[in-house]
C-alpha cells in the first residue's frame, strides 16, 4: 500500500505557457497526481493539445496570449474561484516551464495563501535559470561549469568562439523569451565562426544575450542528470540520479531515454548547490562528466519538474511532483525508495535519436540488471493521450520535411553561397586549434 496520505481536498493547476504540444511532463505531472485521487486542472497552449485527452485532467484552460506574468496571476486567480467553492480553499500550482516558475515566484505574495507556492522568489530563480547567471553562480560557489563567454558584438562573438574552440554550444542566456515560429532554438552546437556572427546578429530577436560555452566532447555515459523536491524545512528527501542514454538533438537535446542509475559524484553535487542555494521546490539538474579531469560539470539548473521526472517513481508511487503536494499541503514526505535500473522512454524523440544514431549510447547496467520501462505517453490506462499525439507528431514532422525541401529549392534557384569571411588571426596566445 502506498506510504502517502494525500489531502484530496486540494486540487492541483498544472501551469505552462510554453506553447510546445509535445511536453511530456505536463502528462506525467497529470497521471501522478490524478492516480493519488486529486483533482487536475492544466493551463496549457491549447484545448486541442494531446496532453488534453487524458483521462486524468478534470479541465483546461487556454494559456493567456501573451506571456505577462501578470496575466498569468489573474488567470489563476478565475481558475481557482471555478474550481472551489469555498474562496479560502487553497489550490496547488506546479509551474512545469522556466517561464511558469518565474512567473508564479513573481507573484507569489499576491497568490499565497489561496495557491500553495514553495518559498521562492523570482531573483532567487533567475540565478540558476537564467544560463548567464548560472555560470557566475558555478564561479561563485566554485562548482565545475563549461567555460562561458558573453560577447558583446558579433567581432568579438567569433574571437570568443575561436578561442573557445570550434565547435562550440551556443545558448540565450533567457531562453523563455525566445519569440515562438522565429526557428530559434535555446541551445544550439555552432560549427563555423560565420554561423557564430549569424546568430549573434539575432540578439535583439532573441530578447536575451547570446552566451558561448566550451563543448564538453558527448560520450557513453557521460549525460547525468538529478531530480529532487526540496521541502519546507530545507530537506531533500527525495532526490535521485540518473543517466541519459538517449537524447534529441543527438548528444545535447533533452532526455529521449533515461534510467535510474545511482551516482554518488553527481547526487552529492546536487544536495550541496541545493544546500548552498537554500533552494526550496522542485528542480532538474543536467551535468556532463568531463572525462578528462573526471568532474562533473552543471550544464543547466532548472527550477521546476523536470520532462523525465516520472523515472524516479518509487514502488510507493512517489515522484517530486506528489512529493511537493503532500509537503505544501502538511503531510508527510516519505523517504525516497530507489529503484535502480528504471527506465524512462519517450517515444517519439527515442525513434529519431535511433535514427540519428543506431549504435547504443551506454553500458549495460552493472551485472545485466534491468527494471521496468515507463513510457511518456503510451499508458494502458491513459491510452487517449499517445494517440492524440502519434497523430500531432506525423502532422509535425510532414509540416518539417515539406519546409526543408522547400528550403532547399529556394537554395538551388539562388545559386551557390557566398564563402564565409575568414577567421581572425591568431596572436602568439592563442593558440587553441578548432575541434
Amino acid at each position: 500500500m502506498p506510504r502517502q496520505r494525500f489531502d484530496t481536498s486540494v486540487p492541483t493547476v498544472l501551469v505552462r505557457l510554453d506553447r510546445n504540444p509535445f511536453h511530456h511532463g505536463t502528462l506525467g505531472a497529470a497521471r501522478s497526481l490524478g492516480r493519488a485521487g486529486i483533482p487536475v486542472h492544466a493551463v496549457i497552449e491549447s484545448s486541442t493539445s494531446p496532453v488534453a485527452r487524458s483521462r486524468f485532467l478534470h479541465s483546461v484552460r487556454v494559456r493567456p496570449g501573451t506571456d505577462s506574468s501578470a496575466g498569468l496571476a489573474a488567470l489563476l486567480r478565475r481558475v481557482a474561484a471555478e474550481i472551489t467553492d469555498d474562496p479560502s480553499h487553497p489550490v496547488l500550482a506546479v509551474p512545469l516551464d522556466d517561464v511558469s516558475a518565474l512567473a508564479l515566484a513573481g507573484h507569489r505574495p499576491g497568490l499565497v495563501p489561496r495557491f500553495l507556492l514553495p518559498e521562492q522568489t523570482e531573483e532567487q530563480l533567475l540565478r540558476v535559470a537564467d544560463k548567464a547567471a548560472l555560470a557566475e553562480t558555478c564561479a561563485g560557489l566554485g562548482l565545475p561549469h563549461p567555460r562561458t563567454e558573453l560577447p558583446e558584438g558579433a567581432d568579438e562573438a567569433a574571437a570568443m568562439a575561436w578561442s573557445l574552440g570550434l565547435p562550440v554550444v551556443a545558448k540565450w542566456s533567457r531562453p523563455w523569451l525566445l519569440p515562438a515560429g522565429h526557428g530559434l532554438r535555446s541551445t544550439t552546437i555552432v560549427r563555423s565562426l560565420a554561423e557564430v556572427r549569424e546568430l549573434y546578429a539575432r540578439t535583439a530577436e532573441a530578447g536575451s544575450r547570446l552566451l558561448l560555452q566550451e563543448l564538453l566532447p558527448a560520450g557513453r555515459d557521460l549525460d547525468w542528470f538529478f531530480h529532487g523536491y526540496v521541502d519546507s524545512a530545507g530537506h531533500c528527501s527525495t532526490g535521485a540520479t540518473g543517466r541519459k542514454e538517449r537524447s534529441w538533438p543527438d548528444g545535447a537535446g533533452l532526455t529521449a531515454s533515461g534510467r535510474w542509475t545511482v551516482n554518488p559524484a553527481v547526487d552529492r553535487t546536487a544536495r550541496e548547490l541545493l544546500d548552498a542555494l537554500d533552494y526550496r521546490g522542485v528542480c532538474d539538474l543536467d551535468f556532463r562528466l568531463n572525462s578528462a579531469t573526471g568532474a562533473y560539470h552543471l550544464l543547466d539548473f532548472n527550477p521546476r519538474p523536470g520532462a523525465q521526472f516520472r523515472l524516479f517513481t518509487d514502488p510507493d508511487g512517489l515522484d517530486v511532483v506528489r512529493a511537493l503536494h503532500l509537503d505544501l499541503t502538511g503531510r508527510p514526505v516519505p523517504p525516497h525508495s530507489p529503484v535502480y535500473g528504471r527506465r524512462f522512454l519517450v517515444e517519439n524523440y527515442a525513434a529519431l535519436s535511433l535514427l540519428a544514431s543506431p549504435a547504443r549510447r551506454y553500458a549495460p547496467e552493472p551485472g545485466g540488471g534491468r527494471g521496468r520501462t515507463e513510457c511518456a505517453w503510451f499508458s494502458a490506462d491513459d491510452p487517449l493521450p499517445a494517440l492524440a499525439m502519434g497523430r500531432a507528431w506525423l502532422a509535425h514532422l510532414l509540416r518539417r520535411a515539406l519546409a526543408a525541401l522547400r528550403g532547399a529549392l529556394v537554395a538551388r534557384r539562388a545559386g551557390p553561397a557566398v564563402p564565409p569571411a575568414a577567421p581572425p588571426a591568431r596572436t602568439s596566445t592563442d593558440q587553441l586549434t578548432p575541434r
